[in-house]
């Protein structure tokens, strides 16, 4: 087997466990170990027998020598060493939590697939051939139909109280459940999983109860109940101020799986052992593997770095992605938010670096008649994000690509998206380089009156004095258009806004629009935001509604110059492999994208994404950006994965011919 070079970040009891089990493992060697303090990375590389040792982590990082890095610190520190070692080429294996919610957890693993290396998060006993076996007794049917599975992990119930304790400090995200409540959650999901012949399995229903600790507000402990497919149940429980009997159990219609040692199995290596009871009889599943159990995660991990086969389940980046998600549920659901979370927080970048737009980026830039900044080509919806840490994250990625142009409007999540666009902008800065789009006006408060009052509401919850680029999110055709033009102007000459549009609006009263503002010699419309993309909507995606995909729109645009910001550019993932004849489970994209003309427009999608070797996706994005007319594309990515498949898109240049072929006109 190849040799792996370990390097560890932060020396403390963790990483202790851990040396010791790479100095049994097959695959692993101890290289180096980096701390904050000079001396106690020599005193833990002189007990490991490691030849380096480093008083800052990013001199280990820059060791030519190291190829992993295990990462020990505490897990508000996680996200920012897990993506530095990604960028410095270091396979990645990061302790449990892999960090504190679930948009951390993502710029992790973007940040391993952005730099090809390898990650795992340390859910040791998941590297175990226990945890193997129990897998392999529930798929073989011994026990019958899974039906119900517990599992419990908690401590500390006579413990006194100290809120200096890591767990009980919400500087750093303690609680049961982040600190040790993903061990239960993660067993459900992998048992429930292999009962329905896949890897693991996310619930379908969640429901939790918890307490917190009063005097610092993370929870002491909690317990939850979920379903899964094949009506299995499973009962999961922690905490850090109770102790409870840590056990996993899995019952099935024919007998019962009970594992006394589920988690911390046979540290140092040796003997294991759970039940199998089948009616009246019970059977000692007994096992034994020298080496220690982080040496066998160790291994587990050279597997994967090394491409090879491995006996155990382990837990892959999606998974991980997955339970965060279960995770950030189970504490919004006891009302668990930490104070580095809230609206009112500093969020600082994952790096802790200062916000840049990276070199070699390919956004591309438009312009709009009467707004002095150039705003990105993609326009980033925020109608999605639910908290600081889910824009923060999403906002920096997309302003590192080159990205400058953010909409959002009034009516979104009731003032959310726009509350926290406002936090986010407050605390990187940066207000003065991005463009924002707003809307307003929302059918049925589709007026100048209402219009006002959702503006000024607006540019409060924004903490800014203006807004870049502001439309109607409807049109009102009970109301002469000449009181809109007025409407806007006067907005514009206050400086409560700088360009405006309409979002929705027919051509016939777009040209009404500019011709009553010429002929008062006022400002027109900049832009409108209709729908246009390679599919045609089939049936509007919400009431009132319009699209400018038809000949005579397009050639409305090409000859007035007015820009579109296209809404649902690539068609809610009609170009992914969501879609297709026989694929009817999401009705709502059945319903607005399903004809045969758009499968036909699909399948020449497929066949240009093969000759410039992108996604389907990307040629779709292509066709709006590389129309002859001023088309901008708006895109709303909830994961950065997302964000990145869009990218190749600026990159294609679409011919003439080529968009003729995929308009099958």
């Amino acid at each position: 087997m190849k040799t792996l070079n370990w390097g560890i970040l932060a020396p403390g009891t963790i990483a202790n466990h851990f040396a010791a089990g790479v100095n049994t493992s097959h695959a692993g060697k101890l290289v180096a170990a980096a701390s904050r303090n000079s001396e106690s990375a020599q005193q833990f590389a002189k007990k490991h027998r490691m030849p380096k040792a480093y008083g800052s982590y990013d001199e280990l990082l820059s060791d030519p020598e190291i190829d992993a890095v295990y990462i020990a610190n505490p897990h508000v520190f996680h996200a920012e060493w897990a993506v530095k070692s990604a960028e410095a080429g270091k396979h990645v294996l990061c302790e449990k939590p892999v960090g504190i919610n679930f948009a951390e957890a993502m710029a992790i693993v973007e940040a391993a697939e952005a730099n090809a290396v390898a990650f795992m998060e340390a859910y040791m006993y998941r590297c175990h051939p226990q945890t193997a076996k129990v897998c392999e007794l529930v798929r073989s049917g011994v026990i019958g139909d899974i039906r119900v599975i517990q599992a419990t992990f908690s401590f500390g119930g006579g413990s006194s109280f100290d809120p200096e304790r890591r767990v009980f400090d919400n500087a750093l995200a303690g609680g049961g459940i982040l600190d040790v409540g993903g061990y239960p959650l993660s067993f459900a999901r992998l048992i429930a999983g292999v009962a329905n012949g896949q890897a693991y399995a996310n619930p379908i229903s969640f429901s939790s109860q918890g307490v917190l600790v009063k005097e610092t507000g993370v929870d002491g402990y909690a317990v939850a109940d979920l379903k899964f497919e094949g009506e299995i149940l499973a009962q999961i429980s922690t905490g850090v101020r109770v102790s409870q009997q840590n056990y996993a159990r899995v019952y099935g219609s024919k007998g019962w799986i009970e594992i006394q040692v589920p988690w911390i199995i046979s540290r140092e290596g040796g003997d294991w052992a759970f039940d199998l009871h089948i009616g009246s009889d019970t059977e000692r599943i007994t096992g034994n593997d020298p080496r220690g159990l982080y040496g066998m995660e160790a291994d587990h991990f050279a597997s994967l770095v090394f491409e090879t086969d491995s006996p155990v389940p382990g837990i892959t980046p999606q998974e991980t992605l997955d339970g965060m998600q279960q995770m950030d549920l189970w504490r919004s659901q006891i009302g668990l938010e930490y104070e580095s979370e809230k609206i009112e927080a500093n969020i600082p970048t994952v790096t802790r670096r200062p916000l840049a737009v990276k070199d070699h980026n390919h956004m591309k830039y438009g312009e709009l008649k009467g707004l002095e900044k150039r705003p990105s080509r993609f326009v980033l919806g925020l109608d999605n994000q639910r908290t600081l840490p889910h824009m923060s994250i999403m906002c920096d990625d997309f302003i590192e690509r080159g990205g400058n142009t953010f909409d959002t409007a009034w009516i979104y999540g009731a003032g959310l998206q726009e509350k926290l666009l406002g936090a986010y902008l407050r605390n990187r800065g940066n207000r003065d380089q991005i463009v924002i789009v707003g809307k307003g006006g929302h059918t049925p408060k589709c007026n100048p009156a209402d219009a006002r009052e959702q503006l000024m509401a607006s540019l409060d919850r924004l903490q800014t004095d203006h807004i870049d680029v502001y439309m109607l999110h409807r049109d009102n055709l009970d109301i002469p258009v000449d009181e809109f033009v007025d409407m806007y102007n006067d907005f514009a000459d206050q400086g409560l806004i700088q360009v405006f549009g309409g979002s929705n609006w027919t051509l016939e009263r777009v040209k009404a629009f500019n011709e009553y503002a010429a002929a008062k010699g006022k400002r027109g419309f900049s832009l409108i935001s209709n729908n246009f993309s390679l599919a045609r909507m089939v049936d509007p995606v919400w009431a009132g509604c319009l699209s400018v995909s038809d000949a005579p729109s397009r050639a409305f645009l090409l000859e007035s110059g007015i820009a579109n910001f296209a809404w649902s550019s690539q068609a809610r993932g009609f170009f992914t492999e969501r879609s297709a004849p026989d694929k009817t489970e999401d009705g709502e994209l059945v319903r607005c994208w399903y004809s045969e003309n758009n499968f036909r427009r699909k399948e020449r999608a497929i066949e240009l994404a093969e000759k410039y070797d992108v996604a389907p996706i990307s040629i779709a994005a292509a066709f709006v950006l590389c129309q002859p007319f001023n088309s901008f594309s708006l895109i709303g990515p909830r994961f950065l994965k997302e964000t990145r498949t869009s990218m190749p898109a600026m990159d294609i240049d679409l011919t003439p011919a080529e968009l003729a072929y995929l308009n099958l006109e």
